[in-house]
């Protein structure tokens, strides 16, 4: 029911609509691949002169036996402390993503994928624990670090 109005008075005021809310994703640049790559990048460490670790887990790392071809899987965590840079995470994925088809040792993996970030990051320390699963009744886990942390 409406309510009354007297003579000369203004209708109550609407409440006001609320703002419209602009969505905060923006599109993805062109420069993004999702397809395996070996190229990795960086962005400038935002904190150059504080020491603080970045740890980064992917759970689903995957490589091919060099003995048999089937697949190796992994829960993979790569800490680091950064010096000028720290590594782009989807560029990391993608080249992570290039041992999907490759043969290689546990060992020879771990260490080829530490001396690659070593190379692009000559951080101020690295750590690599790869979590290898269950196969034939052994589970292997490679760690490989580099520098000291402090």
């Amino acid at each position: 029911m409406a309510a009354k109005r007297t003579r000369g008075t203004k209708p109550a005021a609407r409440p006001a609509a609320p703002a419209r809310v602009r969505p905060t994703m923006k599109t993805i640049p062109q420069r993004v691949s999702t397809r395996p790559s070996t190229r990795m990048e960086t962005f400038p460490n935002p904190h150059p002169g504080r020491d603080y670790e970045i740890e980064i887990e992917i759970p689903e790392f995957t490589c091919l036996c060099p003995m048999t071809a089937q697949p190796d899987f992994a829960v993979m965590r790569i800490t680091y402390i950064p010096n000028d840079v720290c590594v782009e995470l989807k560029s990391l994925r993608n080249y992570l993503w290039t041992y999907r088809e490759q043969g290689a040792f546990h060992e020879d993996v771990t260490n080829r994928i530490a001396d690659d970030l070593i190379r692009l990051l000559a951080p101020r320390w690295l750590d690599i624990e790869a979590e290898f699963q269950m196969r034939g009744g052994i589970a292997t886990t490679v760690r490989v670090s580099h520098g000291g942390a402090e």
